[in-house]
């Protein structure tokens, strides 16, 4: 497995191939993103970090059936790996360790 450094955007994804369960592909990432955070997210960006994140070994991919919606081609489908789930949890927990040693204001 190459390095876990996730930027935020590859954690975004990361997060959303998660809450898709078995439902991510590039379309539906995107469009999971853009309703979670309220922002314009562009496929071509989700596409790579995708493939930054299955390099990695954050997540893996597997090809879906053909559809006529479609035109006959295949989705690529993605799902969080162990280590993926393991990088997610150690985010969390740094993230949360982090704002709890934030001082609280005098008063507060």
């Amino acid at each position: 497995m190459k390095g876990t450094y996730l930027g935020e955007f590859e954690e975004i994804v990361l997060l959303a191939v998660a809450i898709l369960a078995g439902g991510a592909y590039g379309a539906a990432i995107t469009n999971e993103i853009e309703q979670q955070m309220g922002r314009t997210v562009n496929l071509g960006a989700v596409h790579a970090a995708l493939h930054r994140l299955e390099e990695k070994g954050l997540v893996a991919s597997q090809m879906g059936g053909a559809t006529k919606e479609r035109g006959g081609r295949r989705k690529r489908f993605f799902l969080v790996t162990a280590p993926g789930i393991k990088a997610l949890k150690n985010i969390r927990q740094v993230r949360n360790q982090m704002w709890d040693d934030i001082p609280r204001p005098a008063g507060a």
